[in-house]
């Protein structure tokens, strides 16, 4: 096929034996083989959604830069030669040499991006691209049109729509222990309600609001939890309060990824799930599936 390098991540180390006893059985010419290193979470496991959102579509939607995002990837298990830690895609071409990547296991630190981030927002931006690209990001003629009939039905005056439409304008909402002391249900049963549907959602395909809200009353029904005091940690999650816009709308115009990642923060909040509860969880959770 005319391949001269297969570049790809080192849980391929292993077979990589075979693969050259192929190649020599069916007497072809071996590509050269390079190994990366595997991207880690902070406690050294692998990445993975369950841990970490590791969609594009989640960062875009944060509002980090594409250039930021690239150049902070870039250095995931490699460097440039003179130490720079903010450099161009043009530049990252230029300098790109396989003996630099590092054969340990780096580690993918959120801070790190927030930094790298702001770096190239200030440094990059002037003040009509920094208007454009905010513009660009979530005032967009699309997103707007979307966001509208939510908040058109609900405002006596522009001034309003700020504090109504601030779930669609931040990350990760900030969620007091205050507010989920003041929901129906217990701490424990919030984790519990929170954690099956996180699950439900990382499975989930179809994120229009019906097929969500049938979903989601189904796993309630499931669980035998009222379904209005389901919700309540769903609203947590999805602004930081116990009410908010209607939650099923809410979540369809976020988006899966960006969905997902409020309500495994909302499920942190809460206290978390520590392997013991998690795996009787998982299995509740297997049996309402079955």
């Amino acid at each position: 096929m005319g391949i001269s390098h297969v570049i790809r991540g080192e849980e391929w180390l292993n077979s990589a034996p075979k693969h050259q006893l192929l190649y020599r059985y069916f007497d072809w010419e071996m590509p050269e083989l390079c190994h990366m290193p595997l991207l880690r979470n902070p406690d050294k496991s692998k990445l993975s959604k369950r841990k970490n959102p590791t969609s594009i579509n989640y960062y875009r939607a944060m509002g980090y830069l594409p250039e930021a995002l690239l150049n902070y990837l870039a250095r995931m298990g490699w460097a440039m030669a003179d130490g720079a830690e903010k450099f161009s895609f043009a530049r990252m071409v230029e300098c790109f040499d396989l003996d630099r990547v590092a054969l340990g296991a780096p580690v993918f630190d959120a801070e790190k991006l927030d930094w790298l981030n702001g770096l190239w927002i200030r440094e990059d931006l002037d003040e009509a691209a920094f208007a454009e690209r905010v513009a660009e990001w979530a005032l967009n003629p699309g997103h707007l049109r979307r966001m509208v009939p939510l908040l058109k039905e609900r405002v006596e005056k522009f001034t309003d729509i700020a504090a109504l439409a601030e779930p669609f304008f931040i990350g990760l909402p900030v969620i007091e222990a205050a507010t989920l002391d003041g929901l129906r249900l217990e701490r424990a049963a919030q984790v519990r309600v929170l954690q099956c549907a996180a699950w439900w959602l990382d499975a989930q395909g179809d994120w229009r609001r019906d097929a969500l809200y049938a979903g989601l009353k189904n796993l309630a029904a499931g669980l035998e939890v009222r379904f209005k005091d389901f919700l309540q940690p769903l609203f947590v999650a999805m602004s930081g309060r116990a009410v908010c816009l209607p939650l099923f709308d809410l979540m369809e115009i976020l988006g899966a990824d960006l969905t997902r990642a409020r309500v495994r923060h909302a499920l942190a909040a809460a206290g978390g799930v520590s392997k013991k509860l998690g795996k009787v969880l998982e299995g509740e959770y297997r049996g309402l599936a079955e």
